[in-house]
């Protein structure tokens, strides 16, 4: 069977690496392979699809994009209003989104505390997926801190869908996030020294990217000694709960979060 991971920036992607070592851990004979596509560009690759394709892993800009091209929409991809995941079965694809449990289950594997109030760098997609999971551990107020905070509604409205009726604000990259939990979903490009200090006082940090790694803002954290989540937790958490969807088997996931972390490792300069 064949699985891939799509999206436009594609090279730099650890899934290949994560869901190859699931696949020969529980001696399956599949393929996963990495391929660009752009925004747009998703319905040309469903439609070449056959037989052979069991699932298809998405991120930017294609999570959006995937949503009315389903035949079926999980609860959870409906909720985020995005699809991670493509599970294509008997000519039917069905979409879901495994960047919410997984974003749970990483914060979770490093802070057992209360999360009552959470700060989001960035509006897209992931600070939808992530800003729910979050409601799912407890937070009642997300605020959004966005570069075109103009822009955020969708992501807005799908935390405000959260069954707890949490409250959500919109400000802009310039103000001071506050709470339990920051998540970072804003490039290492972005985050300037002036905002790296505007984040220092949140005991708990989830920067979901996890190369080039660390990031300033990872740094940070590491360096003041509070709690980090990484964008490698997030990949590994939603990448294990993918694999069982795509293969029906418990994930190995002791041996791809390795596998992901040799090839980090290899990229890190000396």
């Amino acid at each position: 069977m064949r699985c891939a991971v799509l999206g436009d920036p594609i090279a730099h992607s650890l899934s290949p690496v994560l869901h190859r070592a699931g696949y020969a851990a529980v001696g399956l004979d599949w393929t996963y392979d990495a391929v660009r596509v752009a925004s747009g560009g998703l319905g040309d690759l469903l439609a070449t699809t056959d037989g052979t394709w069991r699932g298809l892993s998405l991120t930017m800009p294609l999570k959006r994009e995937a949503m009315p091209l389903a035949d079926e929409v999980s609860a959870r991809a409906a909720l985020v209003g995005a699809a991670n995941t493509l599970l294509l079965v008997d000519g039917q694809v069905r979409a879901d989104n495994t960047d919410l449990p997984g974003a749970a289950a990483a914060v979770r594997e490093r802070y057992d505390g209360p999360v009552r109030s959470a700060s989001i760098l960035g509006a897209g997609a992931t600070a939808a997926s992530t800003g729910l999971a979050l409601c799912d551990l407890g937070a009642t107020t997300v605020t959004l801190l966005a570069r075109a905070p103009e822009r955020a509604r969708e992501t807005v409205d799908a935390i405000a869908r959260h069954p707890s009726a949490p409250t959500v604000h919109v400000g802009s990259l310039d103000d001071v996030p506050t709470g339990d939990v920051l998540v970072s979903t804003v490039p290492a490009a972005a985050q300037t020294d002036a905002l790296v200090a505007r984040c220092a006082e949140v005991p708990v940090v989830f920067e979901v990217l996890y190369d080039p790694w660390p990031t300033p803002l990872a740094a940070s954290v590491h360096a003041d000694g509070r709690v980090l989540v990484g964008g490698l937790d997030l990949l590994v958490h939603q990448a294990a709960v993918q694999f069982e969807i795509f293969t029906g088997l418990a994930a190995p996931l002791a041996v791809m979060r390795a596998a992901g972390e040799a090839v980090l490792a290899e990229r890190r300069p000396a």
